[in-house]
């Protein structure tokens, strides 16, 4: 039997209940680690709270000073964090040139600046001990951004960018970083993006579009989207890889976008045109 102090160390955000978060903290216990399941409201962590192979711990990734306390209540802890898992994320849906910026500002503070502050507060200790792993979550979506989502897209492009520079600027330090790309998972994404969606103005160039902008909150919630405990499991495996690759992608569309990715600009945008109806 492995003992603790030989257990990874696996601190992971975002891990309401429904959502990709929840799912890989059960999958990363289940693959033998100590999890620390964060969330900014303890009685959102449904299921988990009272599992013993998993600590709830609440952070913010938008507050400094959530992020430097959760971080020392952890290492105080544990004694280290081994992995941690950038997931914590909020959809937005909007057209660009009507959506307030203040919600705009919101996303990237979550999808963007979230994870650069859990970085940059736990950098310093995986270096001191020439060992970590840091693994952002972004989207395929990011890959071909169409109509309705652009504010979300954008924010998980920009991370995107920032893990790459960071698995080069980081690997000095022993670290690895992973550019972990979801495609259309089954969670609780469609639910909290509708929820975001009512606090938006009534659009008014767009206002005959609002049917469609509306209906872009839940698209990846289709019939055929992947169960969350199989893009856990996968991604786990993953993830536990002495060497674990830089790019990482699964689930329902991400090939479809890998292809639109290549493709000329007029022909993605016939296909959105046709498909999200803009």
């Amino acid at each position: 039997m492995v003992s603790d102090s030989e257990k990874p160390v696996v601190l992971i955000t975002g891990c309401s209940e429904g959502g990709i978060g929840h799912a890989l903290a059960g999958a990363f216990a289940a693959a033998d680690c100590l999890v620390v399941a964060t969330v900014r409201s303890r009685k959102s962590v449904g299921t988990l709270e009272g599992d013993p192979r998993v600590f709830v711990q609440e952070l913010d990734v938008s507050s400094d000073e959530s992020v430097r306390s959760a971080l020392s209540n952890v290492i105080h802890r544990f004694g280290r964090v081994d992995v941690v898992v950038n997931n914590a994320g909020i959809h937005c849906v909007g057209p660009l040139a009507e959506i307030p910026l203040s919600a705009v500002e919101r996303v990237f503070d979550t999808n963007v600046y979230g994870p650069m502050r859990l970085i940059q507060a736990v950098v310093p200790h995986m270096a001191s001990r020439k060992k970590g792993k840091i693994v952002n979550v972004g989207s395929i979506a990011a890959l071909a951004p169409g109509p309705w989502a652009g504010a979300y897209t954008a924010s998980k492009a920009a991370l995107h960018a920032l893990t790459d520079s960071l698995r080069l600027e980081l690997r000095p330090f022993g670290i690895d970083v992973i550019n972990l790309v979801p495609g259309a998972i089954k969670s609780n994404l469609g639910a909290t993006s509708a929820a975001n969606y009512t606090r938006m103005p009534e659009w008014k160039l767009y206002k005959p579009f609002a049917d469609a902008i509306r209906a872009r909150t839940d698209y990846s919630q289709g019939l055929r989207s992947t169960p969350s405990e199989d893009f856990a499991a996968k991604t786990v495996a993953v993830v536990l890889r002495e060497k674990p690759p830089a790019w990482f992608t699964y689930g329902h569309l991400s090939t479809v976008l890998g292809i639109l990715y290549h493709l000329p600009s007029s022909v993605k945008d016939f296909i959105y045109r046709k498909a999200l109806k803009c």
